[in-house]
């Protein structure tokens, strides 16, 4: 497959860790292209790639897809033996809500705790609406977690991990107070070897 997933930088471009984490879990080869965000050049480099001007973007042969979850979705039916949502119906419709909402939603926590995987925090005071959605994200995790058994949400590894990893290096970023099921979820997710790839090579970046 001659596919090219131009991304932005892995210090905190979260919208770029989606996709990128589909198709290394997948271990599906493709070619990496790395834009360093906040730039003067960014934007200009970006539209080289991406119609929306945006990152990421899937370029495969002749065809460009511009958002996380889209790629994913392209991703999942071009090699459906990767089995990238779960297997029963009802999961999956599940698995389909909990990333479209996290897709759609939770912007105060975005706003007032953005990814930024080379730093370690110590738990800012929280607003209201930021409280709201971390009480929010936390119940679809201790719903699913409980429904599958995990360790994933869906107990193996599918889209919607990818869609919720962001969220976990949050937690981990701002320490954030976690108990039980979910302070588990979250130690899984980091120890997956392409988390620790994606990390490292944050570390390597002169943004953050």
């Amino acid at each position: 497959m001659d596919m090219t997933l131009v991304v932005g930088s892995k210090t905190f471009s979260s919208w770029s860790l989606r996709p990128w984490l589909v198709l290394k879990q997948a271990n599906i080869p493709f070619k990496e292209v790395v834009i360093a965000l906040n730039q003067l050049s960014t934007r200009e480099q970006i539209r080289q790639y991406s119609p929306s001007g945006r990152v990421p973007v899937l370029i495969h042969k002749e065809l460009r897809i511009w958002d996380s979850l889209a790629i994913a979705e392209y991703v999942s039916e071009l090699f459906p033996e990767k089995e990238l949502w779960p297997s029963k119906i009802e999961d999956r419709a599940l698995a389909r809500s909990v990333s479209a909402e996290m897709h759609s939603g939770f912007a105060a926590m975005r706003q007032q705790l953005s990814m930024n995987v080379k730093r370690r925090l110590p738990t800012p005071a929280l607003n209201d609406d930021t409280q709201g959605d971390l009480k929010r994200v936390f119940e679809i995790w201790n719903e699913c977690l409980n429904r599958s058994g995990g360790p994933f949400l869906f107990g193996k590894f599918s889209i919607a991990d990818a869609m919720y990893a962001p969220v976990t290096t949050r937690m981990t970023t701002y320490s954030i107070p976690l108990t039980g099921a979910i302070e588990g979820y979250v130690e899984t997710v980091a120890k997956l070897p392409a988390m620790q790839e994606w990390i490292q090579a944050a570390q390597k970046e002169a943004e953050g």
